[in-house]
This record gives structure tokens, sequence and C-alpha cells, in this order.
């Protein structure tokens, strides 16, 4: 805001820096090597460095399949949120260190987006007639979604107090990573004894949930209402509830935010300015930081009349599936740095 430097991230190394024009591209601070913009810089829609001479979308929209029509104002409005929705979730799934094969590598079993708007009928009213969801790999999401006054109505009308662009992302990412991880990564067995049989009818299931709404007390073990409804839910819920956990963990130690409740005893140790939440920690360790950041943010947004910045209550059986999440991006990490230090 002060220096006037255009900023950029660069993905290779995860971070955000200042770059400077060059004759032939751009340079971030410090580095030798000569970038360009992914080509959705020139939409406004992406901050993301691809090398020269390489691709020409960044890692994250190299990933689209389908994106609106970008000559109708509101579609370029709503797709530069959604953008930003879901680079910020890339953020995430690199620090990770999780597959991200597009369909052009992998045909099959490749991750695809696909954001689309609703038909239009003869009198210029939307037609909502496209769902948000995962199917094998592709990730479908309604444009509308980036509509703040819809998407609240949508929030209040299906009781889903965290209805939000990058949680969506979260939870659908969330499916395809149980395909990648828990199916095809020989975890199956392991992830129904903590989250429940998948091979109930998942039609039938979101049938009744519809028709019945919720188990009773559903919130002793579950971390939202819509978990109940499937185990595939449950999974995708509780991983979006994990990543919303670490990238706030993560920002917090950023910030040098410490938090010092009088009966913590380990907090000293794993204070959210001494650890790197994607990378330490255990998940008791990381809830214990969770903890009194979200009840001080909590109070703190209840002081000028704004809802809870995290209206769940997390109990026992949850971290226990918290844990199942952590256990499995750790044991991934794990692996992929065993591969490269192999290489």
């Amino acid at each position: 805001m002060q220096c006037g430097h255009r900023l950029a991230f660069v993905p290779s190394t995860e971070i955000l820096c200042d770059v400077e024009p060059i004759d032939d591209g751009w340079r971030p601070a410090g580095d030798t090597e000569t970038y360009l913009f992914c080509a959705n810089a020139n939409y406004d829609a992406c901050n993301w460095l691809v090398p020269k001479g390489g691709d020409r979308y960044c890692i994250a929209c190299r990933h689209n399949r389908t994106i609106p029509d970008l000559n109708i104002l509101e579609n370029l409005q709503n797709w530069r949120r959604v953008e930003e929705a879901k680079h910020h979730l890339f953020y995430s799934l690199l620090r990770m260190k999780l597959p991200l094969a597009t369909r052009l590598e992998q045909p099959q079993i490749g991750l695809a987006f696909d954001f689309l708007a609703d038909p239009i009928d003869a009198s210029g009213a939307p037609q909502h007639a496209v769902m948000t969801g995962h199917d094998d790999g592709v990730i479908t999401l309604n444009l509308a979604e980036a509509d703040d006054v819809l998407r609240e109505q949508l929030r209040v009308s299906m009781g889903e107090p965290y209805r939000t662009l990058l949680g969506h992302f979260r939870h659908e990412i969330g499916h395809y990573y149980w395909d990648r991880l828990v199916k095809e990564g020989g975890r199956l067995d392991d992830c129904r004894a903590v989250f429940g049989d998948d091979s109930v009818d998942y039609d039938e299931a979101l049938k009744s949930y519809y028709a019945q709404g919720p188990l009773r007390n559903w919130d002793q073990n579950f971390v939202s209402a819509y978990a109940t409804a499937h185990p595939w839910e449950d999974f995708a819920e509780t991983w979006a509830h994990y990543i919303h956990i670490i990238d706030t963990l993560e920002m917090a130690g950023a910030y040098g935010l410490r938090l010092s409740p009088p009966e913590s005893s380990s907090l000293e140790a794993v204070s959210a300015d001494r650890l790197d939440p994607y990378r330490e920690g255990t998940i008791e360790q990381l809830m214990e930081v969770w903890y009194p950041i979200t009840l001080t943010v909590n109070s703190l947004n209840r002081c000028i009349g704004q809802p809870d910045f995290y209206p769940f209550t997390i109990a026992q059986p949850v971290i226990a599936k918290l844990g199942f999440i952590h256990d499995l991006v750790r044991s991934n990490i794990s692996a992929q740095l065993n591969m490269r230090d192999a290489a």
C-alpha cells in the first residue's frame, strides 16, 4: 500500500513476495529466475507466477476445465471471487503436498473444476439448475455461490452456519482426496472404523437426511449437521474443518498471536507463533491452541455485533476424526518427502 510494488505468489517456494519487472518478465525479490504471471492475471483473477517458457497457467488455474462467459460482467466479477477462494485452497494443498494431477495428465482421476452459471429463461431470470458437487475428480461449483446475497439466503434457509466459497472448495476437495488417499491409498478399512460404512446407499441417505433432518444430538459425534447425512459427507466436512484449523493457526502464528488460558499445560510449547501447523504438532496439540483462539475471536466478534467466527463445538469423537485426517495428511507429506530424498 505504500511502496507500490506488485505482489505475486511463487508456487515453487510457497512465498508471496514483491516482484520487479524486467525486459522479458518478472523477477521476485532475492531470486535470479525470470517468471511470467499466469494468463488469468489478464482478467485480474490470479496473481500466481509461472516459469518463463512453461505452462501459461499456474498450478491452480491449469485445473480449470470450464469457466463462465466472461463477456458478461456479473460472471467475470463472480469468477474472480471464485478464483480467490480456489487459490486460497490451493495454497493449503501445496503445503500438504497433496497429489495435484490435472485431467490432461490423468484423464480418469485428474482434478478439474467446472464453474457454471445457472441458465437464463426467456425473461432473463436465472433457473437454478447447477448443483455444486464432486464426481470422479470433477468439482462443479455454481457461480451463484459467489453472490453474497444469494449465498446468505441459502445459508439461512439450509441451516449452514459456515456456508462460504472457501468452505465449499475445502469440502468438495475432501471428496476428491477420499478417493485418492483413502480408497486408492489402502486406508478404506481404517476410515470406515472412524467414519462408518460408506457402502450405505448414498442417494437414499441424502433423501433421508433432507426428509428427516440430522441425527438427534448430532453435535456429540459430528462436526456439522450435514456430516450426519453419510460417511462420505462426514469425511468431507471433517476434512474441510481440518483445513480451516491449520490454515487459521498458521495465520495466527504469522502475526505472532499468543494466548495463555490458565488451565493449559502445554500451550507454551506450541503457541501459535511457535509451530508450523502444516508440519508440526499432534492433533491434540493443535486443538489445544485452536480452542482459545476460537473463544477469543468469537468473543471479539460479539463485541461488535458480528456472528461467531467459528460457530462449532468440537466433541471428543470429532477430534478422533480430525486425528484420522491429520494422520492421513502427515503420512502423505512423509511419503512425498521420502520420494524426493530418494530421487
